[in-house]
């Protein structure tokens, strides 16, 4: 064992399901596809088994390109939906907004039309708040309306709205895309298959999520409704997703859909988010802390709990998250496959004081 083996601590956070490390039968998956030569680029027997299993999971017109990143696959995804004139109506509060360096316009060519929301998700009226302007030279024409699923806010949109904002966008003449990079914890608070939140309400392309539900690093572009996005095979390569040892993403994303690993995970993330929810509802309905407040349902394995300085101080003391930017009260407290009721209760415990 290495010095660094040695002293390493692993920290236990609530600052992203990013910081979590890789669930072990996904690596059991990519153990046991580390043997012998297959073809590079995606000619492999995994990813051609992933294939098969997105049009299990989302239809049969459905084609799927593993990717390396939840940024690649957004931008990629829009870039391949969009024409070049073309333009996205996303909240202001996306990810794709916020969260990527500017990628989906500085490497995609696209400009982003936000729309405030109160929870994070849009609504047909809202997405008319800049959808307009069509047959106008001087402005960027809207071509597409990306949702996150689960939002920023983590909350999630039901089948029943995404099916609204489809027929909407459709008949507006654009393509509706899914930020899905939490998309099983939207299944799992919805008790719904992944199918019933995407291809079936409407949606015409997808990134599919792994890396915040226990991937090593492998994301997914699925083209439920492939004729808005022809290039898309060709641009992937362009846009250095295209993995050469693709074999080690395709293997991932089978141990993670394949199965109902996918909802196990989710599922406990998510658990572990309302047992925070309903300690910090404890707190305050005690008043021993007060200023605390909750803002937004927890929908998912995200809780956006509103703490003064001096709460929030002792917590970040015990425990690392974010603070929310923009907000000098509001933090996100995210919670992993791998979050145990015992990080849970120490949390609350900092939280309160104890």
């Amino acid at each position: 064992m290495s010095s660094f083996d040695e002293d390493f601590a692993a920290d236990r956070t609530f600052a992203s399901d990013n910081y979590s490390g890789v669930h072990p039968e996904v690596m059991e998956a990519m153990s046991a596809a580390n043997r012998g030569h297959v073809g590079s680029y995606g000619g492999d027997p995994w990813t051609a088994h992933f294939a098969r299993l997105a049009k299990q999971l989302f239809g049969e017109a459905a084609e799927a390109y593993p990717m390396f990143t939840g940024t690649g696959a957004n931008v990629l995804a829009l870039q391949a939906v969009s024409p070049r004139w073309g333009s996205v109506i996303c909240a202001e509060t996306a990810h794709i907004v916020v969260g990527e360096g500017g990628a989906p316009e500085k490497l995609g060519g696209l400009k982003l039309w936000t729309v405030a929301t109160p929870d994070g998700k849009l609504t047909p009226e809202l997405i008319d708040r800049q959808a307009w302007g069509f047959d106008d030279i001087q402005r960027a024409v809207p071509a597409a309306v990306s949702i996150s699923q689960v939002t920023e806010y983590g909350t999630c949109y039901t089948p029943g709205e995404i099916r609204e904002i489809a027929d909407h966008t459709h008949s507006l003449g654009m393509v509706l895309h899914v930020d899905g990079s939490r998309l099983g914890n939207a299944g799992a608070f919805l008790d719904c298959s992944l199918g019933a939140i995407t291809s079936e309400v409407g949606v015409d392309i997808l990134s599919l999520g792994g890396t915040k539900n226990g991937l090593m690093g492998a994301e997914a572009v699925i083209a439920l409704n492939p004729e808005v996005a022809p290039g898309l095979r060709f641009m992937r390569k362009t846009n250095a997703q295209l993995g050469s040892k693709m074999r080690f993403m395709s293997a991932q994303l089978i141990a993670m859909y394949g199965g109902d690993l996918w909802l196990r995970s989710a599922r406990h993330a998510n658990a572990m988010a309302q047992r925070l929810t309903e300690g910090i509802q404890r707190i305050m309905d005690s008043g021993s802390a007060p200023g605390i407040s909750l803002d937004f349902a927890t929908e998912s394995n995200a809780v956006f709990p509103r703490l003064p300085a001096d709460v929030k101080a002792r917590a970040h003391a015990r425990f690392h998250f974010y603070d929310w930017p923009g907000d000098p009260e509001m933090v996100r407290l995210m919670c992993s496959f791998d979050t145990t009721p015992e990080d849970v209760d120490a949390l609350i415990a900092a939280i309160a004081g104890e």
